[in-house]
């Protein structure tokens, strides 16, 4: 995920001083949480849309005393980061006062964190500071994030009715730049990093013996939805499930490469490389692929909608009448689908892949992948809404459940089949 929400993220760590000065205190290492007599799960809400606000992010409480703070909810990458003041040089605007550390939160170089978010890129590379943990990520659009890791408490809330103060590091981000596309950044405090990595929130969670290693969102075409950790909150047999495949392009979530059909026909493009990610708004077909998805859409539209200029999205059609909803037009579009082998396909309706814009029009949410230099295909937010998507990396292996997903978890749940 970029923070200019448009590519994912590709990290590169580094080893950097930071003017977090070194002194005698003592360097805080993660402090395992008293963990229920069995992992349990926890459930967020979550707030935001794919259009306008063109992201999905949670409230976690951080801190003790325990402050809230909007975290961008990214599958796409495994470092949680917050803006800080450690002091901070470069922030954005942040909907919450900055995190500022203490010396004792520190995490420091020889921690078993630090050696392992260094060691992706550069296993023989030492600290400069031995009482504290550098890192910088940059992501594919030349965004990044520049910090000092760092460890605090987590408040959560289980499912089993227990709270608990869960220890866990994350990144401190006192620079943090904006890409190259210039978009601004989105109106929260930082990253959840819920990638697969050893790094990533809920492998923390899971090395604690809190929840298990399993993600899964809920993503609302009306905005909102909601989040959860652990493997006990949707019955596994109600999913479509692939098994998870290493990713050529990084340690991304895939379900390895799918077969595109439109309008239940094939589109005779080979099949893709497929990476399910949270931290991106739209979709990114490869360069193939999206060609062949343009020509199957427009040789089928009504002679009614015109293709037009719009600042939001790169292909984009008015109608005889202002556009309200995808509801709207959704009758004059196709549905694509995703095969990924037998009895395994993803359904992509056209309220999947559609957005209507502020100024009436509708817009393709499917981009070109080759304009953001990615040489795989992208699920992102638009087209797992009104789905649960579940991570289960206990098993090794991506799910998905068609419904409506509500603002309220329970009546959410009681949608599903």
């Amino acid at each position: 995920m970029a923070p200019a929400r448009w590519t994912l993220a590709t990290c590169l760590v580094l080893l950097l001083l930071l003017p977090f000065a070194p002194g005698p205190a003592r360097a805080a290492t993660p402090t395992p949480a008293k963990s229920p007599s069995s992992s349990s799960s926890a459930v967020f809400q979550l707030q935001g849309d794919v259009y306008p606000t063109g992201h999905y992010y949670v409230t976690m409480n951080i801190g003790d005393p325990a402050k809230p703070y909007f975290l961008d909810v990214d599958t796409g990458s495994d470092l949680t980061w917050l803006q800080c003041d450690a002091p901070c040089q470069s922030c954005n605007k942040v909907p919450h006062q900055l995190y500022k550390p203490t010396k004792t939160k520190l995490v420091p170089c020889a921690a078993s964190a630090c050696t392992t978010l260094h060691g992706a890129q550069s296993p023989s590379k030492k600290c400069a500071v031995p009482q504290q943990c550098d890192y910088q990520i940059k992501y594919t659009d030349s965004a990044s994030s520049l910090g000092v890791l760092v460890a605090d408490n987590f408040m959560l809330n289980l499912r089993n009715s227990s709270s608990i103060r869960a220890s866990l590091t994350f990144g401190c981000g006192y620079d943090q730049q904006v890409g190259k596309n210039g978009v601004a950044q989105a109106a929260t405090d930082g990253l959840l990093g819920l990638g697969k990595g050893s790094i990533s929130l809920v492998s923390q969670l899971n090395q604690q013996g809190i929840t298990k290693n399993v993600i899964g969102h809920c993503l609302s075409t009306n905005g909102g939805g909601f989040l959860f950790f652990g493997d006990d909150v949707i019955p596994t047999s109600l999913a479509t499930w692939v098994p998870m495949v290493r990713s050529t392009s990084g340690n991304y979530y895939s379900p390895g490469s799918g077969t595109l059909y439109f309008d239940r026909l094939p589109l005779g493009v080979k099949p893709m490389e497929v990476v399910f990610d949270s931290g991106s708004t739209y979709t990114y077909f490869a360069a193939q692929p999206y060609q062949a998805t343009i020509s199957a859409l427009k040789a089928g539209l009504s002679k009614s909608l015109t293709q037009v200029s719009d600042p939001s999205l790169p292909l984009c059609w008015k109608g005889q009448k202002v556009f309200k909803s995808v509801s709207d037009v959704k009758k004059d579009f196709k549905s694509l689908f995703l095969s990924f082998g037998k009895n395994s396909v993803m359904a992509i309706p056209p309220e999947n892949y559609l957005i209507v814009t502020k100024y009436g029009n509708v817009c393709l949410g499917i981009l070109d992948g080759s304009v953001a230099k990615l040489n795989f295909s992208v699920i992102g937010d638009i087209t797992m809404q009104d789905q649960i998507i579940i991570y289960d990396n206990e098993r090794g292996q991506l799910g998905w459940i068609r419904g409506s997903c509500s603002r309220s978890t329970k009546p959410t749940m009681s949608s599903f089949p």
